[in-house]
């Protein structure tokens, strides 16, 4: 599920030939973390020069990718494909200096969510603490060397009506089923593009999603969906470490 589908002659095939893939026979799920995929905003760290986390060359709008550092234009976007997804209230607390941390995740339906108080887009609970609505697409992205690779993105906010639109899309498709009749193709069947797109309210701007379909798999896409179909399974049984981001600046967030 971790490896990287790669094109046809690129890297160093001839070379490595039937090593490809050797050195990782005892490592787990439990020894590594999925990428943590998310556009920057004009205050993340990765922008400002001065900063530890800066990267040369990035620029507020681009997609950025937190274990291989990777930047990519957010007009042009990036290719995706959801393999799983599911939607929970993480309970955070203010910890002073703009940060705020996880403290428990709720499920959906639990009681505990009603019990606080709506404030725009958290909810306030009796404690102090407040519930932040997420949802979180366990994906395949592309990577710079023409791959795809498993990785993690989280719509929160504003970005949940994204979330909501991008859902409303899988299940509208269609493709015939082989009996006269059409059906839904599978979540993990279908490769998308996730570009970024400056967006505004009365409160102010922010850069966000944009999703757009690009192709349903077909004959020539088998690989790339036996691994889609993999990684669904994994995650589907809680094997897939996330950590994303523990802590998280308020400011470097979309706060509408």
């Amino acid at each position: 599920m971790s490896k990287e589908i790669m094109k046809k002659g690129a890297g160093s095939i001839a070379l490595f030939g039937d090593d490809l893939d050797s050195g990782f026979e005892n490592v787990t799920q439990e020894d590594t973390t999925l990428p943590y995929v998310r556009i920057l905003g004009q205050l993340s760290a990765e922008v400002n020069e001065g900063e530890g986390k800066y990267i040369p060359g990035a620029k507020p709008g681009m997609i950025y990718n937190n274990i291989t550092n990777e930047i990519f234009d957010g007009k042009k976007g990036i290719k995706v494909v959801p393999c799983y997804y599911k939607r929970d209230f993480p309970e955070k607390s203010d910890k002073g200096d703009g940060m705020a941390i996880t403290v428990v995740t709720h499920s959906v339906g639990s009681p505990i969510i009603e019990t606080g108080k709506r404030e725009g887009s958290k909810i306030r609970l009796p404690n102090g603490n407040y519930l932040e609505e997420t949802a979180y697409y366990y994906v395949l992205m592309e990577t710079k060397s023409g791959g795809m690779t498993p990785a993690l993105i989280t719509m929160k906010s504003s970005q949940l009506s994204v979330s909501k639109k991008w859902i409303a899309m899988m299940k509208l498709m269609q493709v015939e089923d082989g009996k006269g009749g059409h059906k839904r193709p599978p979540m993990h069947g279908v490769v998308y593009n996730l570009s970024s797109a400056l967006q505004k309210n009365d409160k102010g701007s922010w850069y966000g999603w944009s999703v757009t379909q690009d192709r349903i798999m077909g004959q020539e896409d088998i690989d790339l969906y036996k691994i889609a179909k993999e990684l669904k399974v994994v995650v589907g049984k809680g094997k897939v470490q996330t950590k994303g981001d523990v802590e998280e600046k308020a400011k470097d967030s979309t706060p509408y």
